[in-house]
């Protein structure tokens, strides 16, 4: 069984090259496949391989100052899910294009799985505030599946999640809003910059989908979560839905 790996961190990279330069060698020599983003803001990762093999890239990444507290979310694959290993340095390690996003200093406000568990079988969060969650993927990975009732936007691209909710921002006004993504790293630059574009309730889940898969289960979910990997999507228990044939490319 290959270990697959999602984890991001934001933490100032000094040296995004020579960094990014450490982890290909890394990768490469324990055959590591899938893809390595570096930027000044942090790091984004998506691997598998052997488990001792993608320990020693997660390894390297933490020995990097910020990083120590690098925490990944985690799930087996009989198949290599990942044609080949890329690695780039790009601005962001997830692109936004909005000054103040990335949570260098402080980060929003996040909600824990199985408090979002709880907030859902109530019906509203502990104030009694009713909940809405917010759906910060595109149209073609919520397509396969999302939190029941959540609000999914008409987009593309993740630069597209601010003028697509303008028009929900006035219904949204008296509701606890938890936005959510596939790890996490879109929902926390999400949640960051609408906090400090006005909207003061709007929260994250912590982890992502995939980190409620691995604490909570399906609980409040319905259908599967899109991976950008060959396995296409992996249901609350962790298991693809695509596990017998090699990915001819990695994202």
């Amino acid at each position: 069984m290959l270990l697959n790996v999602a984890a991001y961190q934001f933490a100032p990279v000094a040296a995004p090259d020579a960094l990014a330069g450490r982890l290909r060698g890394r990768a490469e020599a324990a055959d590591v496949r899938g893809t390595i983003l570096v930027a000044p803001e942090g790091v984004n990762l998506f691997l598998a391989g052997s488990e001792a093999g993608v320990e020693t890239v997660l390894d390297e990444v933490r020995a990097e100052p910020g990083f120590a507290a690098l925490a990944a979310k985690r799930s087996w694959s009989r198949a290599q899910p990942f044609g080949r290993l890329k690695v780039k340095v790009k601005p962001e390690i997830i692109t936004f294009r909005r000054e103040g996003s990335a949570p260098l200093e402080s980060r929003a406000p996040a909600v824990a799985p199985a408090t979002l568990a709880r907030w859902i079988a109530q019906g509203r969060d502990d104030a009694g505030r009713r909940l809405v969650l917010l759906d910060t993927r595109n149209r073609e990975e919520f397509g396969y599946g999302t939190f029941e009732g959540a609000l999914t936007l008409p987009i593309d691209n993740f630069t597209e999640l601010p003028a697509a909710l303008e028009p929900h921002r006035e219904a949204l006004a008296d509701a606890t809003v938890v936005s959510f993504c596939t790890g996490g790293i879109r929902c926390e630059k999400a949640a960051l910059f609408m906090q400090a574009d006005g909207m003061p309730n709007l929260l994250q889940l912590d982890g992502g989908i995939l980190g409620y898969f691995e604490e909570v289960g399906g609980f409040g979910y319905q259908g599967r979560c899109f991976v950008f990997d060959g396995r296409v999507a992996l249901d609350p228990a962790l298991q693809p839905l695509v596990d017998d044939t090699p990915a001819q490319g990695g994202r």
